[in-house]
């Protein structure tokens, strides 16, 4: 934070919405995270383009209005990257967010979040947040190298670019290099923010080499979207749903897009953040799935990541989510489903770079943990996170940080 931005918080002179170019570089920030499973549900699953970027252009507003710092906006994972590996219905994933709602809504209503929170010891926070950054630095490495799982599908490192190599060198690798290197010279620059040079980069590219996919059938005007585009889920999808996509989604939910978010916003924000709390969190989150359950979108949530991205990158203020929440919301209403054509300009490799800072600058809040003890849970938490999934490392977590309590135990 510069002099100036902490005298005028100082003396309560910062607005909750400014609108500059830091806080439109700060709003690109979690496009890595969002664009890559929404790619792969629209083409893999079937759900409507209008529908789900609609979607997370008005949660992203919503969200702005209400916490009033910049608030991130991002796939619930857990849900985005089993659809995609295994090809399940719209009807599906749109069951999930119906019970996501439900489930956050009690949670969050009845505040036993908060008394759950109260409970979660600081390294465990800590864990989850390290084992996040370290997933989405390794999910942007594979963007850049060409190995995720939407590119394996596709066949292709870059599906929507026209050439996939210069020579020896894969085109992908040398986007993401360049990329980089121009993000590590810019993180600190106000006149030419890294993220609006890696986001203007990666269109530029897309326009002079792109395969043009879909830009032929771009119309503008007027489109809405349909509520319940799939129909009503069927009892069969609802109990699929339950059990195969939201059980394991929940802890990672509780871990990740609650407490470690909550944390974090207090890090950066202690005098602003107040409004993001435990009980706001899924309750916002509740109210956005429901949104996703009626528009046919993809569940959404909150996360530590897309917050550490947007704020090292340049938000400050809730005019980050304005920004980027009326960009998607212009986009879906004049183009409809069309508006892919505009999303397939951005080469995968630009938003593996967003995710690699991203997940750098998430994982940096291991710095406060003194003691071996402390040091050791978010160690072990990344190492059970890498060998399974976050929900387990989160539990395993906790239960070694109560054990750790005992002086009989070290490290």
């Amino acid at each position: 934070m510069d002099v100036n931005e902490t005298t005028a918080r100082r003396s309560g002179a910062v607005s909750a919405f400014r609108f500059n170019r830091m806080e439109l570089a700060g709003s690109l920030g979690d496009l890595g995270t969002i664009l890559p499973l929404a790619i792969g549900m629209i083409l893999i699953n079937g759900l409507n383009p209008l529908g789900l970027f609609l979607g997370v252009g008005l949660y992203y507003v919503f969200a702005g209005l209400y916490f009033r710092v910049t608030s991130p906006v991002e796939p619930m994972k857990v849900i985005g990257a089993y659809a995609i590996a295994t090809g399940i219905t719209a009807s599906q994933i749109q069951a999930s967010s119906l019970w996501i709602f439900l489930f956050l809504l009690v949670i969050g209503g009845t505040g036993i979040i908060t008394m759950i929170g109260r409970y979660i010891p600081r390294p465990v926070i800590r864990g989850v947040q390290l084992s996040t950054g370290v997933l989405l630095v390794t999910q942007g490495v594979k963007l850049t190298l060409g190995t995720a799982t939407f590119q394996a599908l596709r066949d292709a490192a870059e599906p929507y670019l026209s050439i996939q190599s210069l020579g020896p060198i894969p085109l992908g690798l040398l986007i993401g290099g360049i990329l980089g290197v121009l993000t590590l010279l810019l993180l600190e620059n106000k006149r030419l923010p890294a993220a609006i040079v890696v986001v203007g980069a990666g269109l530029l590219t897309g326009i002079l080499l792109g395969t043009g996919e879909g830009l032929h059938l771009i119309r503008p005007g007027l489109y809405l979207p349909d509520l319940l585009p799939y129909g009503f889920p069927s009892a069969g999808d609802f109990t699929f749903a339950l059990l195969v996509l939201v059980l394991p989604q929940i802890p990672m939910t509780l871990g990740n897009a609650v407490m470690a978010n909550a944390d974090l916003s207090i890090q950066y924000f202690p005098q602003d953040g107040q409004r993001v709390t435990y009980r706001a969190l899924c309750i916002s989150m509740a109210l956005a799935n429901l949104m996703s359950f009626f528009l046919g979108g993809m569940p959404m949530c909150h996360g530590a990541g897309g917050l550490a991205s947007r704020y090292r990158f340049g938000a400050r203020s809730a005019g980050s989510n304005l920004i980027i929440g009326a960009i998607f919301v212009v986009l879906a209403l004049l183009l409809g489903e069309h508006l892919m054509g505009v999303i397939y300009l951005l080469p995968m490799a630009a938003l593996g770079i967003l995710l690699i800072f991203a997940g750098a600058q998430l994982s940096l809040t291991l710095l406060d943990m003194k003691t071996r003890k402390e040091m050791f849970v978010p160690i072990l938490m990344v190492g059970i996170t890498l060998a399974s999934n976050l929900a387990a490392g989160f539990l395993i977590g906790i239960a070694v940080a109560y054990a750790l309590k005992s002086e009989k135990l070290n490290v």
